[in-house]
């Protein structure tokens, strides 16, 4: 499972580091919930004027998390997906329709971006000592990456939304949603949140974040990107933000070193190996989490000329941080200081 690059959280808004909700005194503007999902934690701040049933709707994000983990997670082997994965044949598997949502967009930005995104990535993943087998005692052969590329390919992957199906072109293909399971989960409790017409809120699962409406001094919330730094914690940049998502991903943290050279979590899915560049994070914003995830992951596959090209020519919303020897600078795409300069 890739590293996820945490986002702090700033100004007045301390999300709970301990599973539970918990009602907060009356001079805190604001609710806090909080628990684990899907291998990390997730918080949900409100403002306090929101709502007087704070374990309803505790318990409606929990009901829908949950719902999530029965269909996406890899490591339950009863789970949607993974009883898709262990399916060899070829026949249309019917999914549920968040599932099916999923799957159109991972192969919507997959099109979109040649391929840097790709759900059928983990193979490749696990080859490089990144996955839940361990790793081996040398870098994979190239014949090994080889054997493996021709097991990965999201143009192996099909869908048909009525009713609901997907289908393998190949029987060895598997897919794995962890570089946009999040930011759809965190997009599924900010759709639960205005459903109960909550107006203000900042959801946030493993540093995916989405928020709503305004602070309790009408002030827009404030969200943070930390400096990729391999053992001390700083802030990069503080954006302020309304009604938008943010995700981030990063390669600082999750890495080893052999003879000398390092290899990072993040594996280009077209050629299979780790990739080798100087883009330390990629945030992305967007409407949709779900989007912004995927689109942080494939970014970090471009690397930082490739990725500045991409956001300006599709218009994406990003912020990189590179890395120059020992110094560090920053890049906001276009769309991104255009959208800082409306709020």
């Amino acid at each position: 499972m890739r590293a996820i690059l945490r986002l702090l959280l700033i100004a007045c808004v301390v999300l709970l580091s301990v599973t539970g909700c918990q009602q907060q005194p009356a001079t805190d503007p604001y609710l806090q919930l909080s628990g684990q999902t899907m291998g990390t934690t997730w918080s949900v701040a409100l403002r306090s004027t929101n709502t007087s049933d704070l374990a309803g709707i505790k318990a409606g994000l929990h009901q829908r998390l949950d719902g999530l983990n029965a269909l996406m997670s890899t490591y339950d082997s009863s789970s949607e997906i993974s009883r898709f994965n262990q399916d060899s044949g070829n026949d249309w598997f019917p999914v549920s329709e968040d599932t099916a949502r999923v799957v159109a967009l991972a192969l919507e930005i997959s099109r979109l971006t040649d391929g840097a995104f790709d759900v059928s990535v983990g193979p490749l993943v696990e080859l490089w000592g990144f996955g839940a087998r361990p790793r081996q005692s040398s870098p994979p052969t190239s014949e090994q990456i080889a054997a493996v590329l021709a097991a990965v390919g999201y143009e192996n992957l099909e869908l048909r939304r009525d009713p609901a199906a997907i289908r393998k072109k190949i029987p060895q293909l598997r897919i794995d949603f962890a570089a946009i399971a999040k930011g759809y989960a965190v997009d599924l409790l900010a759709h639960y949140l205005d459903q109960q017409q909550i107006e203000h809120y900042l959801v946030e699962i493993g540093g995916e974040l989405k928020m709503r409406g305004v602070r309790n001094d009408g002030s827009p919330w404030r969200v943070a990107i930390e400096q990729p730094l391999d053992s001390s914690r700083k802030v990069a940049a503080i954006f302020p933000l309304t009604d938008i998502a943010l995700a981030t991903s990063g390669n600082y943290r999750n890495y080893y070193e052999e003879n000398g050279r390092r290899y990072v979590h993040t594996i280009d899915p077209v050629s299979g190996k780790p990739i080798q560049h100087q883009l330390a994070s990629a945030t992305v914003l967007d409407p949709l989490a779900a989007r912004a995830d995927a689109l942080a992951t494939a970014l970090m596959v471009m690397g930082e000329h490739r990725g500045r090209q991409f956001c300006e020519e599709h218009q994406i919303a990003a912020y990189f941080i590179i890395h120059h020897n020992t110094e560090m600078t920053s890049y906001s795409s276009p769309a991104l200081q255009g959208l800082l300069e409306q709020r």
